[in-house]
């Protein structure tokens, strides 16, 4: 459908046309993990985008074009291993909706705000965001924005330490959405629900989780949070059969896997090969630390160090997330 609104638009040449297409395009191409071709479409909305003609246009269609863009440029550089430069645009963004004076927009550059916080793991951070919108959503009557507000809410009061409260929300949210018959971000709200799963010990629900968003992936083609679900699959494999430190119980016989080591270490070298074709290295970061933790349990020590040491030394910025710190801890500890 989006290949159809781009050849009507450029057989028009009309601007405000051409925006919507590569718009729609864009974030097509985002959910679909075409993640370079994605930013290109939303830096042509971006250079198309003329302030006096197309900031009315915020008014039919929700929220403003080059706000949107901006929010989901500022998601795909962060995918991309560009936190720093993801953190500033998603400002931009915030910028430009305030200066807008429109609450669609607003409500969608907080929300956006709000996830790249979460993505980073700054929870106070993500926190402070989720409450912003949660109170313009209040104010202005913006129910859909406000589910957003409130299933990442429940991740952070997971996060600190109020488990049970924060994965109610997050159960109550995503079953209001399905009601609503919105699925295009159900894979985000399945890793939010997934991570809760395992940062509260709930390990085969965590699995369940997991398998009905790679499922849905299948489906869709909803790619961009595939490495990740991969990721918490292998890492929930091994809480599921973890007893004391690095002791596990006998896995089932008719698995493919002889035991959950195995398999987790199956699941994290999946990931790591979809992020790779990705150029996802922010996703390639987190399931090669996933890797290299349990390599060093193992004992293999210097293929854990050069694995995450390769993908580490490739980032240029970012170094205060928590990814990087934890990942350069690792590593000091592999050295």
């Amino acid at each position: 459908m989006a290949e159809q609104l781009l050849r009507l638009a450029q057989n028009t040449q009309d601007p405000s046309a051409l925006i919507f297409a590569y718009r729609v395009w864009g974030v097509a191409l985002y959910w679909n993990g075409d993640l370079l071709s994605a930013l290109e479409h939303f830096h042509k909305v971006l250079m198309l985008y003329d302030n006096q003609q197309h900031q009315s246009l915020a008014f039919v269609s929700v929220t403003d074009s080059r706000v949107l863009c901006q929010g989901y440029v500022a998601a795909t550089l962060w995918v991309l291993g560009y936190p720093d430069q993801a953190l500033k645009r998603v400002q931009g963004a915030l910028t430009l909706a305030r200066e807008l004076s429109h609450s669609g927009s607003l409500a969608y550059a907080l929300s956006w705000a709000a996830r790249l916080h979460q993505l980073c793991r700054d929870v106070q951070s993500a926190r402070e965001q989720t409450e912003t919108l949660i109170a313009v959503c209040t104010e202005q009557g913006l129910s859909f924005f406000l589910l957003w507000g409130l299933a990442i809410l429940g991740w952070t009061q997971v996060e600190q330490g109020q488990g049970e409260e924060g994965m109610v929300r997050i159960r109550e949210n995503l079953t209001t959405k399905r009601a609503i018959g919105i699925e295009v971000e159900e894979t985000y709200w399945l890793v939010l629900l997934a991570e809760a799963c395992r940062r509260t010990g709930q390990s085969e629900e965590g699995l369940v989780v997991v398998a009905e968003a790679l499922d849905l992936i299948d489906k869709s083609e909803l790619r961009v949070f595939k490495a990740e679900l991969y990721r918490l699959k292998g890492e929930l494999t091994l809480q599921k059969f973890q007893v004391q430190g690095s002791k596990f119980q006998i896995n089932n016989p008719q698995s493919a896997f002889p035991n959950p080591q195995s398999e987790a270490e199956a699941y994290f070298l999946r990931a790591i090969e979809i992020a790779q074709k990705q150029q996802a290295k922010s996703w390639e970061l987190r399931a090669s630390t996933s890797l290299a933790r349990l390599w060093q349990q193992q004992g293999k020590k210097t293929e854990a160090h050069k694995l995450l040491a390769d993908v580490y030394n490739w980032f240029t910025e970012g170094f205060d997330t928590k990814d990087l710190q934890e990942a350069k801890a690792l590593i000091e500890e592999l050295n």
